[in-house]
């Protein structure tokens, strides 16, 4: 008999937490922003044969570097704001022999990026 309310409380506990467990909606999460924000505005100043110090000097670094390819950066934003609402915005850049050769992603090419700044 004893082990039987025992069981019954158990349940009992385990119910109540696990019904406790499906309103986690209603925990405040803050919105937090991850990785590199660029604006349209920093994109324009890139140009085609820019070396890597003048990209680093205009955008900064890329936060996550792929091992495998030197020659390919990503520059990756996300932002929740809720539970539905992520933006994500990627640029995507590659480089041939030290220069910037090609821009692709989210953001649009700049007009004047097929032109090379002067030396």
């Amino acid at each position: 008999m004893q082990s039987l309310k025992t069981f019954s409380l158990w349940f009992i506990v385990a119910l109540t937490l696990s019904s406790a467990a499906g309103c986690s909606s209603w925990v405040y999460r803050i919105n937090i922003p991850q990785g590199n924000f660029l604006e349209q505005s920093d994109v324009e100043k890139l140009r085609v044969n820019m070396t890597r110090e003048q990209v680093i000097y205009v955008l900064g670094r890329p936060i996550a570097e792929d091992a495998f390819d030197k020659n390919t950066w990503r520059y990756v934003y996300s932002f929740n704001k809720g539970r539905q609402n992520e933006q994500h915005k990627e640029l995507i850049i590659n480089f041939e022999n030290e220069k910037l050769v090609t821009l692709s992603g989210d953001y649009e090419q700049p007009k004047n990026f097929n032109t090379p700044l002067e030396q």
